[in-house]
C-alpha cells in the first residue's frame, strides 16, 4: 500500500460489518462474519439451491466516503481461489431510477483470488458495473465516486455479468477480508 492510499477498514474497522446470506430471498447457504485480529473472517457453507451467495456488508457511511481524488479500491484477502464480487453502494444524481427497484443499485466488480496466500487487488472505479440482483444494469449510469455509502463483499453463484461464476464454489469456505482502502 503506497502512502497516497487511504485506509476504509481493516481488523479494527470491521467491528460493524453484519452478515447477509441467500436466505433473505429463499436459499439455505449458512455464513458468519467475524472480527479477528487479522481482519473480517467470513466463514460458512455455500449451497447452491435456491440461492448460492453469501456477503458481508460494512454500516451506511455517514455523512458518505468521498473518493474523488482516488482511482480505485484496493483489496487485501486470503479468498482461497474463489472469484468474489465487491459491491459499492453510492448515493447519486440517479435516485429517481433507483426508486423503481427494490435492493437499489449496486456498483460491483470481481477479483479473482489466489488459491494460497493474501491476494492484493486494485479495482479502478471504472471496472466497477451497475448491477441489481446480480443482473447488470443496461442504462447508462456514472459511478459517483464522492458519495459511496457502503460497501460489502460477496461469493455468489452469479458473476458480474449475470452469468454464472466460473471461481464459485458450493460447500464450506473461509474467507479473510484483511483489508480494504482507496489508492490513487
Amino acid at each position: 500500500m503506497s502512502n497516497d492510499n487511504i485506509l476504509i477498514a481493516d481488523s479494527k474497522d470491521f467491528s460493524t460489518w453484519r452478515m447477509i446470506n441467500d436466505t433473505i430471498m429463499g436459499g439455505s447457504s449458512e455464513g458468519i462474519c467475524k472480527l479477528t485480529s487479522a481482519g473480517l473472517s467470513l466463514e460458512g457453507t455455500l449451497i447452491e439451491e435456491n440461492g448460492g451467495f453469501v456477503s458481508c456488508c460494512s454500516s451506511l457511511f455517514a455523512p458518505p466516503l468521498d473518493f474523488t481524488s482516488f482511482r480505485g479500491i484496493q483489496i487485501n484477502i486470503d479468498g482461497q481461489g474463489r472469484t468474489l464480487k465487491i459491491a459499492i453502494a453510492c448515493e447519486g444524481n440517479f435516485s429517481r431510477l433507483t426508486q423503481f427497484f427494490s435492493t437499489g443499485i449496486r456498483w460491483v466488480a470481481e477479483i479473482e483470488t489466489n488459491k494460497f496466500g493474501t491476494t492484493v487487488a486494485q479495482i479502478p472505479f471504472e471496472a466497477f458495473l451497475p448491477t441489481i440482483r446480480a443482473k447488470p444494469v443496461r442504462f447508462p449510469l456514472k459511478f459517483k465516486s464522492s458519495s459511496i455509502t457502503q460497501i460489502q463483499l460477496l461469493h455468489s453463484r452469479f458473476g458480474t455479468d449475470g452469468e454464472l461464476n466460473q471461481g464459485f464454489k458450493p460447500g464450506p469456505f473461509s474467507i479473510l477480508l484483511r483489508s480494504i482502502s482507496a489508492y490513487s
